[in-house]
C-alpha cells in the first residue's frame, strides 16, 4: 500500500506527529503550506504515486531532496515496489 506520492514511507517519518502531517495522499495542501511539484504532478495525472507514471523516474522525482542531503534511492525503490502491488479496492 502506497503512503505518499513520491515514495516516502510516512509511517516511518519521525516528524509526522510534530508537524501534524497525515500524508500528501490525504492532505489537500502540504503540511508546510507550500507547493510540492511531485504531489501536483501525480494528482494532475490521476496517479496514486510516481511509480505508476510511464516517465518514472523523472528528473524531479529522482532528485527530490538530494539538495538537502536526502538519498532519493529508498523513495524510488518504494515507488517501484508499490507499482508492483495491486491497488486497494475503492
Amino acid at each position: 500500500m502506497y503512503e505518499s506520492r513520491c515514495g516516502i514511507c510516512c509511517d516511518e517519518c519521525e516528524r509526522k506527529e510534530e508537524v501534524h502531517c497525515t500524508g500528501c495522499v490525504t492532505m489537500e495542501k502540504t503540511f508546510w503550506g507550500g507547493d510540492c511539484g511531485v504531489k501536483s504532478c501525480c494528482e494532475s495525472r490521476r496517479l496514486n504515486h510516481c511509480g505508476e507514471c510511464e516517465e518514472f523516474p523523472c528528473t524531479m522525482e529522482a532528485t527530490m531532496g538530494a539538495d538537502m542531503g536526502f538519498d532519493p534511492a529508498p523513495r524510488l525503490e518504494h515507488c517501484r515496489k508499490w507499482a508492483g502491488e495491486k491497488p486497494c479496492p475503492q
